[in-house]
């Protein structure tokens, strides 16, 4: 499986404005900028982009190997919160919110950290990656 996603760019770094957009067109021309990424102006910006793909990766592997356990998320709610430090993406800290019927604390935190350790962009990820797990 192969999936891309196109950038443009035109300008200086601090005055220029790009736009991005993804083979599934969910993104489309959508705006990116110097201000877009340091100092919050509306539009996207490569950390943003990081902790959604952080975030939804983890939670679907989460529903993947709680049901090879045998158990049925009802819901499964991750943040996940990237951080560039000085230059550098260092950090991607989750924060999950479950509602698993049936299933104990033992079991969850066990599932959970294995899917944190195990999910494909995880994996890709060459960071420190957090975990903060809530069974409801």
């Amino acid at each position: 499986m192969n999936r891309s996603a196109k950038a443009i760019w035109n300008g200086t770094i601090k005055e220029g404005k790009g736009n991005l957009t993804t083979q599934s067109h969910i993104l489309n021309n959508t705006p990116y900028s110097f201000l877009t990424r340091f100092e919050n102006l509306s539009g996207t910006n490569p950390e943003e982009l990081m902790a959604a793909a952080h975030a939804g990766c983890f939670t679907m592997k989460v529903s993947a190997d709680l049901t090879a356990a045998g158990f049925t998320p009802e819901e499964l709610s991750t943040e996940a919160v990237v951080s560039l430090i000085n230059g550098v993406i260092s950090k991607s800290a989750l924060t999950l919110h479950a509602r698993v019927p049936g299933i104990s604390q033992e079991q969850f935190t066990k599932i959970v950290h294995h899917s944190k350790d195990t999910c494909p962009v995880s994996r890709a990820y060459n960071l420190e990656i957090t975990l903060d797990a809530h069974l409801l």
